[in-house]
């Protein structure tokens, strides 16, 4: 429930910049004062099992929420972190409330029509970049154990698509599929060196 003269704070956050394949994920949080969730932090910091078990909370609890992403075709044509603030753009614009203030983590902020503050470290230090974190990080994780699902090869299961040994390993005997960033070095490379 939203009252009167409550100034609403969004927080937006991204996961996936690293990785070799698939999209950024990012969410963005307005969290609910009378309804406070417990525990949140940077996504990073929490074991796979908290990560779910606060997604669900959040859900069921915050004002508004919502997920969005930018795709490895579009990470390709306008870079990563273009496609990160293009991710994040995506999910403050589908909020279904419109917030007075977005905090974003890291630091720049996307283009918004709305005041925005960037934040070094905010998933860490602000409860809706945190929420917001989680969010986008379940997500991911969520895609990559289906793109795992396609592609069992891969073990994006297990690496979610960081260019881990593994990784490497099979991109250099199996080569790229449609959803790796074709723009990353370690991809690239491997692609010209297949033609």
């Amino acid at each position: 429930m939203i009252e009167a003269g409550q100034v609403l704070i969004a927080g937006t956050d991204e996961a996936g910049r690293g990785p070799l394949v698939g999209s950024v994920v990012a969410a963005a949080v307005i969290l609910d004062p009378a309804r406070p969730i417990e525990g949140l932090n940077d996504s990073k910091k929490l074991t796979a099992k908290r990560r779910e078990a606060l997604y669900k909370l959040i859900i069921e609890n915050a004002l508004a929420w919502h997920i969005a992403e930018a795709s490895a075709a579009e990470i390709d044509e306008i870079n990563i972190l273009w496609a990160s603030m293009l991710a994040m753009k995506r999910a403050v614009e589908g909020l279904t409330v419109r917030p007075d203030l977005v905090l974003v983590d890291g630091n720049r902020c996307p283009e918004l029509d709305m005041p925005a503050k960037a934040i070094v470290g905010g998933d860490a230090l602000e409860q809706n970049i945190g929420a917001a974190s989680i969010l986008a990080k379940v997500e991911r994780d969520r895609q990559m154990v289906e793109l795992h699902q396609d592609f069992p090869v891969y073990g994006f299961d297990k690496h979610k698509g960081y260019p881990t040994k593994a990784h490497m390993q099979a991109l250099a005997e199996h080569g790229a599929i449609a959803q790796h960033r074709r723009s990353f070095a370690p991809v690239r490379k491997l692609l010209l060196n297949e033609v």
